[in-house]
């Protein structure tokens, strides 16, 4: 009997607590939206594409009738997350009826000039759309980039801005065919570097051809100086600067009289040829005449020899 005393004890302490509950659940679902919380999440740089007005504007929106229990948090944090400089969202309700939104923005790693078209792309590799409202200072990259290569591109670009000596001297980026090219801010000179291999080396022979090279040099006087060959640093020099105008030039003239060289060579050798050609029949025509016509005395003496007496035959052996 004691025992199904305290059964029923408990029972009816279940369905009392869960009656209290549900009262409470209805009467927080129809209580008012207290507070609307924003925390921006901060960043390893301060960013702005989205602002604590607009999301306040986003929940209003979600929530019409601004009452607790009408709020789709998971619909409202998905909103959120397909914000374009969004990175990730988090909301959450509080007992009192508070709604807290904890929201980290994308922090652009450079921003890409493609096919005529601007955008951001994130260290994750991730593009975004420019704002309207905010531009975020950062390296432009130009050319036909390929997806693949924006996560390496990234890690570039953070290499250069960590390095106080990168970070003074390379202001963007462009890509030519398959090869890229760092733009300097001194002079009009570029770095190539061709492919996004072997970056540190790299860069660390451009300091090297700076420090013990270009500081003693106007940076005007290059137009390109090229880092892509292993253990190599190619230069090309500027034909606008002044200096070089006139060593290119000389360098021009050098290579103009290389043709006419090799012109006056070969007639020369042609000239000899000829003469040798030309001397030898002749030697042969002259030996071959006296050789005829010594032929022809011996001929004609042996024809009237015959005639003579045998003594006079002798005597003419003996005188040869």
């Amino acid at each position: 009997m004691k025992k199904k005393f305290r059964i029923l004890k408990i029972l009816v302490t279940v369905i009392i607590f869960g009656f209290l509950l549900s009262f409470s659940l209805k009467r927080f679902n129809q209580k008012p939206m207290e507070k609307v919380s924003v925390k921006m999440i901060e960043t390893k740089e301060p960013v702005y594409f989205i602002d604590e007005k607009e999301v306040k504007e986003l929940v209003k929106k979600s929530n019409p009738t601004k009452k607790v229990g009408d709020i789709n948090i998971p619909e409202l944090e998905k909103k959120l997350n397909n914000l374009p400089g969004v990175d990730s969202a988090n909301v959450y309700l509080n007992l009192n009826g508070n709604l807290n939104l904890n929201i980290k923005q994308r922090v652009p790693a450079f921003r890409l000039n493609k096919n005529g078209e601007d955008f951001y792309v994130d260290e994750k590799g991730i593009e975004f759309p420019i704002s309207t409202n905010y531009s975020f200072p950062c390296m432009l990259v130009t050319g036909n980039v390929k997806k693949a290569e924006y996560v390496p591109l990234a890690e570039l670009i953070s290499k250069i801005n960590k390095d106080e000596f990168s970070r003074k001297y390379f202001i963007g980026i462009s890509k030519t065919n398959n090869d890229y090219n760092l733009l300097t801010s001194e002079g009009n000179f570029k770095v190539e570097i061709g492919d996004l291999e072997n970056i540190d080396l790299k860069v660390k022979g451009f300091k090297a051809f700076v420090n013990k090279y270009l500081v003693y040099q106007s940076p005007e006087k290059y137009r390109k100086v090229s880092l892509k060959y292993d253990n190599q640093i190619v230069t090309t020099l500027n034909p606008d600067y002044e200096e070089n105008d006139s060593i290119i030039s000389v360098g021009k003239k050098e290579l103009a009289k290389l043709p006419v060289i090799a012109e006056k060579k070969e007639k020369a050798e042609k000239k000899t040829t000829v003469a040798a050609i030309s001397a030898k029949p002749k030697n042969v025509v002259k030996k071959s005449v006296k050789n005829t016509a010594a032929e022809g005395k011996s001929e004609k003496k042996a024809a009237i020899t015959p005639k003579k007496s045998e003594t006079k035959k002798k005597a003419t052996v003996k005188i040869e």
